[in-house]
């Protein structure tokens, strides 16, 4: 045999192999999703779960809109914002091993809180500035607001640098690194929160010990009219997010194959229902209605 044709047999042949290799379909996802290859859930996303969810959120989003128009507080619009921001699973749950949909969905619900916890800093400053009781924190109030919205942003910029080095990546080594990355910068945020959650602990001390005319100064008033109430929204909104974020630690130090990142009861336990009762505490404790500042808080 020539040598040309020698070449052109291997070219053919290779040529078929290829096409043979390509169009070998791909497992049905849904007959086994635990031992997908494809399938980086591991678990077909449940629409019903998803609509739950969806809906609930959103009903929170409404709501806090509605109550900025009435009672003010547009500086808590991040947190409003960002509701609006959360990814849905619908799409995973038609098609469970698109790597695209996966990877847009898991960078929506991780860096979307990021919003939520911006609105957190926020208020704690504009509650002691109202409280006239900078004195009781380990921070000014503004500075506070300046550094751990900062903060925030850092962190968010860096765990947005990792996924989008793990997204792009071509190689095993270049995923693995864009994941470490992302989880540097979600243990960068939770450090920043739990730093954050101390100095509001300490203030709410101080002022309970040291300034009991602060304290019970709206004993006057219906208890969810008072400020305390609105302190004790803030601290589960606290609690709701520590809860999140830790549990968003320890998922990605275990890999995108670990127990907490294949199950979907982990997921809406320890992630879906934290955020949810984060942003929902403040429905019926707008912080509007009791930090005067914006126009229409003003005309109350």
């Amino acid at each position: 045999m020539s040598p040309l044709r020698s070449l052109l047999l291997s070219a053919l042949l290779s040529s078929v192999n290829g096409a043979i290799k390509h169009n070998v379909p791909r497992p049905d996802p849904f007959a086994d999703p635990r031992h997908d290859p494809y399938n980086p859930l591991k678990y077909i996303a449940s629409n019903t779960l998803t609509g739950i969810a969806v809906a609930l959120v959103l009903t929170v989003g409404f709501l806090q809109t509605w109550l900025i128009i009435k009672h003010g507080a547009r500086w808590m619009m991040s947190m409003t914002i960002g509701i609006y921001c959360l990814s849905f699973r619908f799409g995973l749950h038609v098609h469970p091993q698109s790597k695209g949909i996966y990877i847009m969905e898991y960078l929506f619900v991780v860096l979307s809180p990021c919003a939520f916890i911006a609105a957190d800093y926020v208020l704690l400053g504009r509650l002691a500035k109202h409280l006239n009781a900078d004195k009781h924190l380990l921070v000014p109030s503004r500075r506070i607001t300046i550094a751990y919205v900062g903060s925030d942003i850092t962190t968010f910029l860096i765990q947005a640098i990792g996924g989008a080095m793990s997204a792009s990546a071509n190689d095993p080594d270049r995923a693995l690194a864009g994941s470490r990355v992302f989880l540097a910068g979600l243990a960068a945020q939770l450090l920043s929160f739990l730093s954050f959650s101390g100095i509001y602990l300490i203030f709410l001390w101080r002022v309970h010990k040291y300034d009991p005319d602060i304290w019970s100064m709206d004993t006057s008033k219906k208890w969810y009219n008072s400020w305390n109430a609105l302190a004790g929204a803030l601290s589960i909104s606290c609690l709701g997010i520590l809860v999140r974020s830790g549990f968003r630690v320890v998922e990605l130090s275990e890999g995108f194959q670990g127990p907490l990142t294949t199950s979907q009861s982990l997921f809406y336990g320890l992630d879906t229902l934290p955020l949810f009762v984060a942003i929902a505490v403040y429905v019926p404790f707008w912080p509007g209605r009791f930090i005067p500042g914006d126009a229409n808080a003003n005309k109350e």
